[in-house]
């Protein structure tokens, strides 16, 4: 048996028979290679999956910071990471909510809007590629059941403190 960093991924093939009924593992170890791929993808553009999936959402509606990273599933350091990041690269900006004086919301610019159009060709074209590995049955089932279940059983995670959606950075 080969002896692995904790942050290797281990190919499907050789998965262990203990875990190759294992959701979350499965789970984990295909949101590692599918964000590993977008994120290769996406290199070109000078956007990762979690600027992509930041921007998309934002032109979805007139949304704070903290509502944004609630609809994206991120925490609230990661999120100030991010649009720093967004807004340093000149593709989002928080600003004043046309509804509450006191709060801003955050907008992509025009050039953020461009990135996303481009960025979604390249996530529909890899979304595709990989979907496709399971026929054109299996890909739209699998979907299709992933939405079930995130919105249904898996809607509102257990409070559990030792679970992290990010690991906290390096000092």
């Amino acid at each position: 048996m080969t002896t692995l960093a904790k942050d290797d991924p281990v190919a499907v093939d050789e998965c262990p028979d203990c875990l190759a009924g294992n959701l979350n593992w499965l789970l984990a170890q295909a949101h590692y290679a599918v964000a590993s791929e977008l994120a290769g993808a996406f290199e070109p553009l000078g956007i990762t999956p979690r600027g992509h999936s930041v921007l998309a959402t934002a032109q979805t509606g007139s949304y704070t910071q903290k509502q944004l990273a609630e609809l994206v599933g991120l925490d609230k350091t990661t999120m100030v990471v991010t649009l720093d990041e967004l807004e340093a690269a000149g593709l989002a900006q928080r600003v004043m909510s046309p509804s509450d004086r006191r709060a801003r919301v955050i907008e992509a610019t025009k050039a953020g809007r461009r990135k996303v159009t481009q960025a979604n060709e390249i996530a529909v074209r890899v979304q595709t590629e990989v979907l496709s590995s399971l026929g054109r049955d299996g890909g739209r089932a699998l979907l299709q059941n992933l939405v079930d279940l995130v919105q249904h059983r898996l809607a509102d995670p257990a409070a559990c403190k030792s679970v992290r959606r990010r690991e906290p950075r390096a000092s």
